[in-house]
């Protein structure tokens, strides 16, 4: 009974654990409240789970971490594998990280190659 119980608080333990940190990781609080616009080159391109991001090199503030939506959510505003390659220029509206050291930030819409793509369009807070 007692190796029963341990099994069973282990457990919850461990999806506590897992729960807590799959919040963490998909949540706003990370990021700033306020929007920045990011204008830069797209130097690596990722798509695929948890989140597709774009390593995106600015003039003045060297390479920042653009993560977009779930990949879903990503391919429901239409930037999907091709819309975008290694060179391309992006423009990018987001939130970024409250870490003043980290050049990081999500992205509630891009621009690249003459489209728009709303990844989070309830939360753009410009036009």
């Amino acid at each position: 009974m007692t190796n029963l119980y341990g099994r069973f608080l282990g457990g919850a333990v461990f999806m506590t654990a897992i729960v807590s940190g799959a919040a963490a990781h998909h949540g706003w609080s990370w990021a700033e409240a306020d929007q920045i616009e990011l204008k830069g080159v797209i130097r690596e391109l990722y798509i695929g789970p948890p989140h597709p991001t774009l390593d995106v090199e600015t003039a003045n503030d060297g390479l920042w971490r653009v993560e977009l939506g779930n990949p879903r959510q990503t391919e429901r505003s239409g930037f999907v594998h091709g819309s975008a390659k290694i060179g391309d220029e992006i423009v990018a509206l987001g939130n970024r990280s409250t870490d003043p050291g980290e050049k990081r930030m999500k992205a509630v819409r891009i621009a690249v190659g003459g489209k728009t793509f709303d990844i989070y369009p309830e939360r753009i807070k410009t036009n």
